[in-house]
Order: structure tokens, then sequence, then C-alpha cells
């Protein structure tokens, strides 16, 4: 297996509600654990330990909930890129993602001659989606 590089999104308790939309966004196989499922008792026990949604495009997203005894600490140092060709296809993920959040910059053509957009979903993830001509 080669190595890759995908991005891992902490949140704060709706990780599994957040992964779920991920699942109907982009679809795949989702996969989560609890931490109740490795011992841990009481309110953190059904809050997602660790998930990661593949998908048959070759996306790997993977996230948590923020476990006890560590800071949850949202910010703007990160956003989530989906680029490409197919521009049904990531004008179909923009639609998804933008629904219930803020677009910041409108799907459009841009002055480098590419079609983008950036929205911030409902969850919080700044989403940035670029659809090239070639």
């Amino acid at each position: 297996m080669p190595s890759r590089l995908n991005p891992y999104i902490s949140f704060n308790g709706d990780a599994r509600q957040a992964m779920e939309f991920y699942r109907s966004v982009f679809g795949g196989t989702l996969t989560m654990n609890t931490f109740g499922e490795f011992g841990e008792k009481g309110d953190i026990a059904d809050k997602i330990m660790h998930s990661m949604l593949e998908t048959a495009g070759g996306f790997t997203l993977m996230c948590s909930d923020t476990p006890p005894g560590m800071e949850y600490k949202p910010g703007n140092n990160i956003s989530v890129s989906v680029s490409g060709q197919d521009a049904a296809e990531l004008r179909g993920y923009w639609d998804k993602l933008a629904a219930d959040g803020t677009v910041s910059v409108p799907l459009e053509r841009q002055m480098w001659g590419d079609v983008f957009g950036m929205c911030t979903d409902r969850f919080g993830i700044t989403w940035l989606v670029n659809i090239s001509d070639q």
C-alpha cells in the first residue's frame, strides 16, 4: 500500500452526524468506532473515537470527536479541497456541502480560468471546490 495524505478532522461531539453527512455527499464506505468499543464509560462512550470514509473515487476523510482531556479548538487554519474535471460530480458535491452552510466564494469561473467556490458546511468545515477545464 502506498503512503497517502488525507484530512483528519476533530469535532466537538457531532462527528457521527458529520461523517454520515459526508457519506451522503461523496458516497463510499464509512466505518466508525466509538470510545465505548474500547472500554470508555459515561457520556463519551457513544462518541466517535475514529472514523474513516473511503470513496470509489479515491477520497479518504477521517475524523473523531475530541476526547476528554483534550481541548477542542476550531480555527481557520485548514480547509478541505476537492478538485478535478468532472463538472457534474463536483457541482453535486458543492450543492450538498453548501446547503445549510455559508458560501464565501460562489462557485463560478475565476480569473485563472477554472470554476471555483469556497463554502463552510453546517459543521464549520471550509471546503474549496475547483473544476478545471483540462
